[in-house]
């Protein structure tokens, strides 16, 4: 089988180009202003919330659960941070603030609570040698 393709020629155009026209009224684009031919114009706005950054203190949870786990503190702060991160993947930006808020303030419980056994055993320790 032959597969050439013939370019069809009638007796009009044989020899000639074809004659290309610019069509005006349908593509050009006219200057500001009210648009042309519409007897209403409707518009719709969409509000896109802007991205919130949610802290989640999961790297300090993880922290204060693998060497400052004073009464187990640090692990339940870990676990309010993930619950944190999952709100958060979600869309839930006020469910993600509450958690964070209460694995920040376990954070800082255990943080403390481990800094002052560490320091009251450091004394008792030289206060008995």
């Amino acid at each position: 089988m032959n597969h050439t393709s013939h370019a069809f020629l009638t007796a009009t155009n044989a020899g000639h180009p074809p004659n290309y026209e610019r069509i005006k009224d349908e593509y050009e684009v006219s200057g500001l202003g009210e648009p042309q031919g519409s007897a209403s114009v409707r518009t719709t706005v969409i509000n896109m919330p802007r991205e919130v950054s949610v802290p989640d203190h999961v790297v300090w949870s993880l922290f204060n659960a693998l060497f400052m786990n004073f009464c187990c503190l640090g692990f339940i702060a870990y676990a309010y941070s993930v619950k944190s991160r999952d709100r958060k993947m979600v869309g839930d930006v006020t469910g993600a603030q509450a958690y964070a808020s209460t694995a920040k303030c376990l954070n800082i419980s255990a943080l403390v609570f481990s800094i002052l056994m560490v320091v009251i055993t450091i004394i008792a320790v030289v206060c008995i040698v």
